[in-house]
Parts: C-alpha cells; sequence; structure tokens
C-alpha cells in the first residue's frame, strides 16, 4: 500500500537461458547486490532457466529531512525528494575496496553534460598510460552527465560501463544507469542539498503497521559483491534496540521472530514486523 515511507514497488522476472545476474540488473534497473542479496541461494553466474527472481524495487525511506538528494551507501540507493513531486529512487555504484564514499552533507555545486574525465593520481597510479584529460566518448567513465559536488574530486554522474551500477566499483564517486542519470540531470538545480548517509537498516510505518528493512552492512554487502554469497551474521541487539524505539507504543505488537529472521536474512526488502496485539489478561481469562 502506499505509504509516506515507502517509494517503489517489488516486482518479479523470470531468468531466460544464459542470463545471469550482473548483465541481467542493468537491463532491468536493478542493482546487482540488491538483486543477489534479494535471492539467497540463486547462482548468479548460471541461474536455471526459468528461475523466478525478486527485484527489490521497493525501499524504506531513509531518515532524516526529506529533502534534495539522499544518498544511502548502506542500501546502495540514491533518493531524490522534490517539493510536491513523488520521491525518486535508484541504485548506484559506491567506493570499491580501498577507497571510500564520504558521509555528510554537501550541495550540488554545478552540472554538466558529455563532462570530461580529468583522472586523480589514483587513476593516474593504475594506470599510467592514461591520458591527462578523456574527452566525452566510449572510454569516458563519467558517462553523459555529471552532477558536480561541494566536495571536490566527488561527482554524482554516469557510467560508461552499466554492470559497476549497484556494486562496489568507484574510486567514491556515485554512479547511476546512463537513463537514471539523465532523469535526474534534468531534475536537480545547482545549489541542490546532498546528504550521504550509511543505514543499512531502515523501519517505516505503512497502513498502521511497522515494516523493517535490513540489507548487508559495509563488509557483507562488498563481500556478495566480490564472491556472490553472504556471510552469516548474528541477530544484532543494537536493531533490536531500533525497533523498539521506532515502534514506541505498539512495542507488545512486534513479531520479534520475524525481526530475528530478516536480521539473519539481510533481504533488502520492506517486511512486516507487527501483528495483532495480544489481548489483556483479564480478557483471556474470562
Amino acid at each position: 500500500p502506499a505509504s509516506a515511507d515507502l517509494v517503489g514497488r517489488l516486482s518479479f522476472r523470470e531468468t531466460k537461458t544464459e542470463d545471469t545476474l550482473i548483465d541481467l540488473a542493468p537491463e532491468i534497473g536493478a542493482g546487482y547486490v540488491e538483486l543477489l542479496a534479494a535471492n539467497p541461494g540463486i547462482d548468479p553466474w548460471l541461474p536455471p532457466k526459468g528461475t523466478r527472481l525478486v527485484v527489490p524495487g521497493a525501499r524504506l525511506l531513509p531518515s532524516g529531512p526529506r529533502e534534495g538528494i539522499v544518498v544511502n551507501v548502506g542500501d546502495l540507493r540514491l533518493y531524490y525528494f522534490a517539493k510536491g513531486a513523488p520521491v525518486r529512487s535508484y541504485p548506484i555504484g559506491i567506493a570499491k575496496d580501498g577507497y571510500a564514499t564520504p558521509l555528510g552533507v554537501t550541495t550540488v555545486r554545478s552540472k554538466r553534460e558529455n563532462p570530461p574525465w580529468v583522472p586523480g593520481e589514483s587513476a593516474r597510479r593504475d594506470d599510467p598510460k592514461l591520458a591527462a584529460r578523456v574527452e566525452p566518448g566510449p572510454d569516458n567513465p563519467l558517462g553523459s552527465h555529471a552532477l558536480y559536488l561541494g566536495w571536490p574530486t566527488y561527482l554524482i554522474h554516469g557510467t560508461n560501463d552499466p554492470r559497476g551500477v549497484g556494486r562496489h566499483s568507484s574510486r567514491g564517486c556515485i554512479r547511476l544507469y546512463p537513463a537514471h542519470i539523465a532523469e535526474l540531470y534534468a531534475l536537480v538545480a545547482p545549489g541542490t542539498k546532498v546528504r550521504v548517509v550509511n543505514e543499512p537498516v531502515k523501519l517505516g510505518w505503512i497502513g498502521g503497521e511497522l515494516y523493517l528493512e535490513v540489507n548487508p552492512n559495509a563488509e557483507h554487502s562488498l563481500e556478495l559483491d566480490e564472491t556472490g554469497k553472504l556471510p552469516a551474521a548474528p541477530v544484532s541487539r543494537d536493531l533490536r534496540a531500533q525497533v523498539s524505539r521506532a515502534a514506541g507504543k505498539h512495542a507488545p505488537r512486534i513479531d520479534w521472530a520475524r525481526v530475528d529472521a530478516i536480521s539473519r536474512g539481510r533481504f533488502g526488502i520492506p517486511s512486516r514486523i507487527t501483528g495483532t496485539a495480544p489481548a489483556p489478561a483479564q480478557a483471556r481469562s474470562r
């Protein structure tokens, strides 16, 4: 059901012969890591023909102000809030192992179509043959559009390799699919606030019920990206406290067994965790 705390919807896709999740993700506009998390036990390289995949397009919104651009590295998603318009959500690529996408608040300083790429020190160290400046085209990793941030050297941009979106693939910049960055570029003006957070756990109310979404944390998300497998993790005590705070007076209605199962699964899918409130003891005794 519609909710101020929810964006998007779940859908499903059946695999065809020779489909791989890393190639299928760009085709359906989902992120590779989120597809893996939502479909545990499926071989990302050899899913049997006719496998029914969950496409996790439904997302609870991150906490905090709902304005401008909110990037959540905890679920590999970018959210755009504009006054009087529905929120938009896009899968993103973020920093790979050894690099970091910065957290905090900045703004969109400027934007540019067909941006040139000036490789930084780390890129030139990795490939000394790189040109000092790469003009727009198939060899330019910025793609067709770029939003320049108040943080020097960090951008929100497109890509010349869609297989890197929804993954840990950059040196810190935030990558979107070509169609998504073109859409976002047309909507965003210089001066727009950008807030980058790390929230793998999110809670929200839908139809008077509390929903929980748990994504792999940074370490486990990277391992899932690299190996296709999600490591086991114990139930978090901090998560139980977070759920209790969000539930407030409705805490007696929480299905704690379901909370624990979601915590272990880390599917990245909003799931209901409240049920029917237990009857008072006096009423049950009658």
